[in-house]
Parts: C-alpha cells; sequence; structure tokens
C-alpha cells in the first residue's frame, strides 16, 4: 500500500512529445493486419442488409491498436460494462473516457494521430490535417472536409451561433487563421504567427469543436434548412430561436442528443432525464486490432445514476465494473475488504494534480476590508504557514501523499524542491508574527483576532460539499488557524450556489480540488498561473476580464497579478522551448512566493474499482483530467469482458449472454433500452 508509482518515469516520456506527429511513414503496415471480423452484435443487421459488413464500415486506413506493444492481450467481442454516476450531466464522461480525438496522447504522453491519418506541421503555424478516406459518421455518412467547413464557416463564425467568436486556442493575438480546404479529406489551418495551443487542445479531454455532423445539423440551421419546418420545431420545442433549437442538437460533450451522430466507440441511445443510460457500439468506428477485431470490443456501456453518497457501497457490492468517480481514498480499506467476496480489483493510480485540494483566498471578494487583508501577501503567507500539512497527509492520506505548495510535482523538468516548501512549512511562530506585523494584534476575549473594523476574524471556507474529504482537512485546518487567532468556519452548499458565490464575490475563501497538471512541460500552456479564466476562483473577476478583452469584469490591481498576465502573454509569444522553460519558471515562482492559492498535498492516490472479469485495465496508473481524460488514455475500447471470470456472488459463472444488436431503436427513448 506504500508503493509509489514512478512519476519521473513518465515526466521522462513527456519531455519527448512528438508536436511534429506520424509521418505518413510512421502509419500501421494494414498488409499485415489480419482481415476484419464482424462483431456478433452487428450480424443480424448485416445479414439483414441494414448494415454493409465490417470491411465497408471501415475507413481504408484504419487506426490499428498493436495490443502487445501496449501491454495488453487480445480481447474478445461481447458483453456491457456498467458504471455508476452521481449526476445527469455526469454522462459527459462517456465522451471523455472515450477519448476519440483527432490526435491524442498515449500513455507516455506523447502525442499521436488518432481520428487523423496525418497531421503535419510548419513552424507551429500552418497545420494541414489529413483525415482517414472511407471514414463514417456513426450513421453512415461520410466524415470530410465539409464538416470542418460547416463548423469553421457556419458555427464558430455566425454571430448568432457563437457572439464571441471562434474559441480562444483558434485565436492568436485575437486573430483566427486563415481556413483552407486541399481536398475532400485534407484541411489546412494556418496563422499569422505560432499556435502553441492548438495540438494540445486538439488532444484534450473534452471533444474540440472544430468539425460537425453537417448533414444533420444543416436540417436546423437557418441557412440551410426547410424554415417552416424551423419554426415549427421552435414552437413546438418552445426555443427562442434557431440558433437555440440548433445548439440544443449540438452538444457532443453532453451525450444528451441519441440523433447526433458521432466518431466515437459507443453511441448514446437515451434521452434525458433517465436513471440508465446505454451507449452501444458505434458500427463505423475508425479503430481495430491487428488481429482484425473492430474495437470496441464490449458492445454496450450501462451508466447508472445514484446517490452520490451510496456510490461506494454499490462498487463495493460489484454493482460497477469500473468505478473512480466518488470514491476516494478514504474508500480503500473498506472497498479491499469487499474486493475479495465480490470478484473486485482495487487499484491504486495517482494523481497528477498540482494541489489534491487548496485553499482559495477570493481576491475579487466584495467585502472592502476581507479584500484589502486578502490582498496582504503576508496574510496569505500567515495562512499556509498555519496549516499542519504534516498532520494532515498523516491522517487523512496515510503519509502517502507529498506534503506541498501548490506547484508542479517531482518529475517535472519545473519542479523546484524551493517552490514546493515556499511558505508551505508548519511555523505558527512565524505565522503569528506576520499578522502582528499586519496590525491584526487586537482579540477578543475567546482569543481570536479583530479585522480593522472590529469585527472578529472568523473565516468562512465555503465548499461544494461533494467530499467528506473537504470536511476532515477543514476540521485539521480549523485547530491549527484557531492557534494563530483565526476562527474557522466552513459553508457547504451545491456545487451551483458555491461556484456563484465565488464568482460574485460573496465568499471570502473557497475549497476546491486543483486541476493543473503536476508533470506540467514547458511547451504546455500555463494559463492557470494567471488570472486567464473566470473559473479560477481566486480571482474570477480578473480572469473574466482576460477572457473577455475586458468587455466584463476587473483588470487586475495588484503588481504580481499583473505580472503573471504579462508573463503568459510572453510566453505565446516565445520561439523557443528555452524561453518558455524560463517564462514558466518566473511564473511559479511568483505563484510560490505570493501564495496566491494555498496547496496542501499533492501526489494523491486514487482508488479503481475493476471487476475481476474485465481485462486490459492497467493495473498502475494516472487518473487525471487533461492530459489523461481520465480512463480514455488507456483506451477503454480495448477494455473487453472475459465471461469466463465473471463469478456471481454465489460463486458460479454465469451462462455467456447471446449477442445483441447494438443499433439503437428508432423511437426509443428515455428507457435505457436498445436492440
Amino acid at each position: 500500500m506504500r508503493r509509489r508509482l514512478s512519476l519521473p518515469a513518465l515526466a521522462m516520456a513527456l519531455t519527448l512529445l512528438l508536436l511534429l506527429l506520424l509521418p505518413s511513414g510512421a502509419q500501421a503496415d494494414t498488409s499485415k493486419i489480419a482481415s476484419p471480423l464482424e462483431p456478433p452484435s452487428l450480424a443480424q443487421a448485416v445479414a439483414a442488409g441494414r448494415l454493409p459488413p465490417v470491411a465497408k464500415r471501415l475507413p481504408s486506413e484504419p487506426l490499428v491498436v498493436r495490443m502487445e506493444a501496449e501491454g495488453k492481450t487480445t480481447g474478445r467481442y461481447g458483453g456491457h460494462l456498467d458504471m455508476l454516476l452521481g449526476k445527469q450531466n455526469d454522462t459527459r464522461l462517456v465522451a471523455i473516457y472515450s477519448y476519440a480525438r483527432l490526435v491524442c496522447y498515449r500513455p507516455d504522453f506523447t502525442v499521436v494521430p488518432d481520428i487523423l491519418r496525418k497531421l503535419e506541421i510548419t513552424d507551429n503555424r500552418v497545420f494541414t490535417l489529413h483525415l482517414r478516406r472511407g471514414h463514417r459518421w456513426s450513421d453512415g455518412h461520410p466524415f470530410t472536409a465539409e464538416d470542418f467547413r460547416y463548423y469553421w464557416q457556419d458555427v464558430a463564425n455566425n454571430i448568432e451561433l457563437a457572439p464571441y467568436g471562434p474559441p480562444r486556442p483558434m485565436l492568436v493575438d485575437g486573430k483566427p487563421p486563415r481556413f483552407e480546404i486541399i481536398d475532400p479529406v485534407t484541411i489546412r489551418f494556418t496563422w499569422e504567427k505560432p499556435n502553441h495551443d492548438f495540438v494540445s487542445w486538439l488532444a484534450g479531454p473534452s471533444p474540440p469543436p472544430i468539425y460537425r455532423p453537417a448533414h444533420y445539423l444543416k436540417a436546423f440551421h437557418w441557412r440551410y434548412g426547410d424554415r417552416d419546418k424551423i419554426t415549427e420545431m421552435l414552437k413546438a420545442q418552445r426555443r427562442r430561436n434557431w440558433a437555440d433549437l440548433h445548439a440544443s442538437r449540438d452538444r457532443p460533450d453532453r451525450g444528451d442528443n441519441p440523433d447526433l451522430p458521432t466518431l466515437d466507440p459507443w453511441i448514446a441511445t437515451v434521452k434525458p432525464p433517465a436513471d440508465r443510460y446505454v451507449f452501444v457500439r458505434n458500427p463505423y468506428y475508425h479503430r481495430l486490432d491487428s488481429a482484425g477485431h473492430q474495437l470496441p470490443y464490449i458492445d454496450q456501456l450501462v451508466v447508472s445514476l445514484s446517490s452520490v453518497d451510496v456510490i461506494p457501497a454499490k462498487t463495493a457490492a460489484g454493482d460497477s465494473d469500473l468505478q473512480a468517480r466518488y470514491i476516494r481514498f478514504d474508500h480503500y480499506t473498506f472497498l479491499k475488504r469487499a474486493a475479495k467476496r465480490n470478484g473486485l480489483k482495487v487499484l491504486l493510480w495517482r494523481n497528477l494534480k498540482t494541489a489534491h485540494t487548496a485553499l482559495l483566498p477570493n481576491f475579487n471578494v466584495e467585502d472592502a476590508v476581507w479584500r484589502k487583508l486578502v490582498h496582504d501577501v503576508r496574510f496569505r503567507r500567515a495562512l499556509s504557514l498555519a496549516v499542519d500539512r504534516h498532520e494532515i497527509n498523516q491522517v487523512i492520506f496515510f503519509g502517502l501523499a507529498h506534503e506541498s505548495g501548490n506547484t508542479v510535482m517531482p518529475g517535472s523538468p519545473l519542479f523546484s524542491p524551493h517552490l514546493a516548501k515556499a511558505w508551505s512549512g508548519f511555523d505558527l511562530a512565524k505565522a503569528n508574527a506576520l499578522l502582528d506585523e499586519m496590525g491584526l494584534v487586537k482579540r477578543n476575549s475567546e482569543g481570536v483576532r479583530l479585522l480593522p473594523d472590529g469585527r472578529p476574524m472568523h473565516i468562512i471556507v465555503e465548499s461544494a460539499g461533494e467530499s467528506t474529504e473537504e470536511s476532515d482537512i477543514l476540521q485539521l485546518i480549523k485547530d491549527s488557524w484557531r492557534k494563530v487567532g483565526i476562527k474557522l468556519y466552513s459553508r457547504s452548499s451545491h456545487r451551483d450556489v458555491f461556484r456563484r458565490r465565488m464568482l460574485s464575490g460573496q465568499a471570502v475563501m473557497g475549497i476546491w480540488p486543483v486541476t493543473e497538471n503536476g508533470l506540467a512541460q514547458p511547451w504546455m500552456n500555463p494559463w492557470r498561473l494567471a488570472p486567464t479564466s473566470r473559473m479560477q476562483y481566486q480571482w474570477p473577476k480578473w480572469g473574466r476580464h482576460f477572457e473577455t478583452d475586458g468587455k466584463s469584469g476587473h483588470a487586475p490591481d495588484l503588481p504580481a497579478a499583473k505580472q503573471l498576465v504579462a508573463l503568459y502573454k510572453a510566453w505565446h509569444e516565445a520561439t523557443s522551448r528555452t524561453a518558455q522553460e524560463r517564462i514558466w519558471k518566473q511564473m511559479l515562482e511568483i505563484n510560490a512566493e505570493q501564495v496566491f492559492t494555498i496547496g496542501i498535498v499533492n501526489g494523491t492516490l486514487r482508488p479503481v474499482v475493476v471487476a475481476a472479469h474485465v481485462r486490459n485495465v492497467p493495473e498502475k496508473g494516472v487518473f487525471h483530467w487533461d492530459p489523461g481524460a481520465y480512463f480514455g488514455i488507456y483506451k477503454p475500447d480495448t477494455f473487453w469482458i472475459d465471461d469466463r471470470a465473471r463469478v456471481s456472488a454465489s460463486g458460479k459463472v454465469p451462462p455467456k449472454a447471446e449477442p445483441r444488436q447494438s443499433l439503437p431503436r428508432k423511437g426509443k427513448r428515455g428507457t435505457g433500452g436498445s436492440e
């Protein structure tokens, strides 16, 4: 249990990232691939003529996954994979886990073509995308350059659908690229200056919206569709306008429209709201293994909604075949006890967050007295010094985490032991001295320091109420802060309420897991280190000001924050990795010394529960949003069900299920059923 995943080994691989992706000569030699095999669940549809045979459904150059090279076994077709989720909108995780992207990260964090056959890059300005000839959407319609043209001209640059224009990664100095169609399977984007974000954005966890199923969406677009029919749909569905109607049909990241064609390995069949969602195999998926199996191996993903509080217990009872969402490290012992009796494996994967959770002082808090204190670096340093990270690590994480401020982890070439330790040692004397130096010397009868206006220094830390682990951490911090004359109270609320209070400035401080990449590399975008987004809860109004080019929010009024914005812009102008690395290190140093966020520990372990009959899930791994897409980086389409190992609670092996036709039945919505 005290065994640690080797982070330096991953970091060494990260440094070898291939920004100039595989040339055509590095593509798989398809002549050595076995003839494609028909998934049994689709055989009936093929025999009846409802589907063409598998050889005609695949691209002319499919992506071949070499199982042995990835340390996996060749699988068998069939079965379903059960998972548990806690909210309706968690169905978006299926698209994230599926992780079919134009280019994608491998487990060693190199980037390779996926949906694309090839990507050519010149000076980080010119990006030529080569599609796979014969690739088709899940409904069988060709996937071509027209789908990119439709997105670029009719969505991203349509003021009604995209009032703010193309997404930020498509802009350099606020300017969009020149878009060209070279031929039906070749597209080119050209910027005036280097675009350092484009490749990592394409490989990110969320599907980047640079192509759309034009043949489907045109029916809802005012320029192409039947306007009488669109008007009828607006009335029937009570939509504001055609753009609202189009947007409701065009949410590939949510999995909430079973009619929307996809390139993912599994297709949604159930329209929300529902308690059970079934995703069935995509007959036109572009990957296969070298034995000729068209992926995915598994016929269906079955996602059941459950109360968040009971998901750990239901997982332990064997109700989920693959579970990491809503289970935590403090569930590990309980899950291990249940594992043997219910045919489960409990793995420990490493989290790559720069801080497992962090205290976020709100620099944009509306209360002027609190805002002045938060802006004083001595106050932030004192709060950090009064956190006993060693105690938290031992009590909550059994000593297996890294005690650190919010910074990159050992294994990143940007890591500095000095920055990890900066203002993160437990030093009550120094914390008290800093608070005294600020003039906060008056105390009430309880020994609580008084604010300049006479109020007791009661800090309310807001949380989204989704983790008892956060409550336990706050209790330990409460005890140590009391020793420097600060009384901590926690307020737990729904995530939306928490977010609203932080964004509006009603909250003085929040606690939130930080999703940065602990193994960051110089070529990766350092946007999280500067006020660049309103979703950065420590300075949401500053971030809003940046992301709207000054149209809303407030400009930073703290010199160090202004410097971070300037450095972030300089990173985008950098022409060498050396310059990018220098800027990264400056930004990390400013964040560590200024204690803009109060990290507690990082490098924590995440339980991953896998049913004993599920194959090809790695024993060791990392569970991370970006890069990684959680399970996505390990290709869940290569996971397979070994019915010989499927053991029921009685210890008997159940009979093998008959193959099911996995094409969704039209008209069936909301029941979770499919045929």
